[in-house]
């Protein structure tokens, strides 16, 4: 399974999961099964709030799932039309939600959680 993590650092695995999908400034791309690792830059980092075209901002990656603090409700539907799974993450880096995902223990991302704004330092308000 191919998982994107979205980061504001370019470390790999060891970047700390971003907060937030569409503000991103890369995507750790992960496949679960070889261990092997990518980055690319978000696509859409400059969009309107709301207007959040993740499968842009993703560089025409394919992927299986996606592994975020936060996302807003467009860009959650737009991930699971797509047939793309989402997962909340904890705080941390990358392969320490990539164990929790491969362990079962990361809960999916519902609508009930979608980030509704944004606070002073940028972070979701859910």
């Amino acid at each position: 399974m191919k998982i994107a993590f979205p980061s504001q650092e370019n470390l790999g695995l060891n970047s700390p999961v971003y907060e937030h999908f569409g503000s991103a400034r890369y995507f750790v791309i992960v496949d679960s099964t070889t261990g092997d690792a990518e980055t690319v830059e978000n696509k859409d980092l400059h969009h309107l709030h709301g207007n959040c075209q993740p499968l842009q901002a993703l560089g025409g990656k394919t992927v299986d799932a996606v592994v975020v603090g936060g996302i807003g409700r467009g860009a959650l539907m737009k991930l699971h039309h797509a047939g793309i799974s989402t997962y909340r993450a904890v705080q941390g880096l990358v392969s320490e939600n990539l164990a929790l995902i491969q362990s079962d223990k990361l809960p999916h991302f519902s609508l009930d959680h979608t980030c509704s704004g944004h606070g002073e330092k940028g972070e979701c308000i859910h």
